[in-house]
């Protein structure tokens, strides 16, 4: 077994899990690349934001000029071949965002992405967002949501349903205070006519339920509903969803203790390289290992 690995935050010495085996990297053993070329640039790695099963998100700079590569997954599962799935999340990734590269609050794509002279079907990269994710205990101001309202409102009037709104990370808190949206790896567009409608109408009703949710928990004081109510008004679909997603999440989180990846606690940042988001400012890169 190996030793857990061991590391120095706040002054004390804390013990982080196992590395993850190959099965749970995007990228298996590999890591982002140490350098890659983007409109004829030459790019080098200064921070992965988190390696996890679906994707490896890193952070580059040139000159003064950064951006943010994902890798989505190549590595095969139990010799099942995936490259296929990451070529297909990358092209999926990378056509939203020039569907919606004429919005201010959605980074701008920047086309191939090539290492050692090939490209990697597998990536997409994007402009950085200077800021960092929203958090539960994020200080946002009076603007902010009604800000992001309209974002979601401008996709939906697109036929584009953002669907993973509820992760709080992949909204980012610019330096300028307002809301950029990242992470459209699961978005969905549809034509907005009769069979898709009703799917369209769901999906929407769910990126807007989980609007409601964060500005409840993070700015009540600009609503007129708590947590319990919106427990009482989340839709019968996202409520079957977490009838099958929350037993899922916990087994998963139980093997991965088992398999001495993670703490007893289970969370992610008891990994020795947490899945969570972790985005730093250009100017702090050189405190980057």
């Amino acid at each position: 077994m190996q030793t857990p690995q061991l590391s120095i935050a706040a002054g004390k010495t804390e013990v982080r899990g196992r590395p993850r085996p190959a099965l749970f990297r995007a990228l298996g053993i590999d890591n982002p690349p140490d350098n890659i070329v983007v409109e004829e640039r030459t790019f080098r790695h200064v921070r992965t934001f988190k390696h996890d099963s679906w994707a490896a998100t890193a952070l580059y700079v040139s000159d003064g000029r950064w951006i943010v590569c994902k890798f989505n997954r190549r590595q095969s599962i139990f010799g099942l071949p995936m490259l296929w799935l990451g070529r297909l999340l990358a092209r999926r990734e990378a056509r939203f965002l020039e569907l919606l590269a004429d919005l201010p609050s959605i980074p701008a794509t920047c086309g191939p992405v090539r290492c050692q002279g090939q490209i990697l079907p597998n990536a997409v990269a994007h402009r950085y967002v200077p800021g960092l994710p929203l958090r539960p205990s994020a200080a946002v101001g009076d603007d902010f949501f009604s800000a992001l309202r309209e974002v979601l409102d401008e996709l939906h009037r697109r036929g584009i349903a953002y669907i993973d709104l509820h992760k709080l990370e992949n909204v980012i808190v610019g330096s300028d205070g307002r809301p950029y949206l990242i992470d459209f790896q699961i978005s969905l567009r549809l034509p907005q006519c009769w069979p898709f409608s009703p799917l369209q109408r769901i999906l929407r009703e769910s990126d807007l339920y989980h609007w409601q949710k964060h500005v409840s928990r993070l700015r009540p004081d600009l609503c007129d509903c708590r947590d319990t109510n919106l427990q009482t008004r989340m839709p019968w679909w996202i409520r079957l969803h977490r009838r099958f997603a929350v037993p899922f999440r916990q087994v998963r989180r139980r093997l991965l203790v088992l398999w001495g990846i993670r703490r007893e606690a289970g969370s992610a940042r008891t990994e020795h390289c947490p899945e969570e988001a972790f985005r730093i400012r250009p100017e702090m890169a050189s405190l980057a290992p």
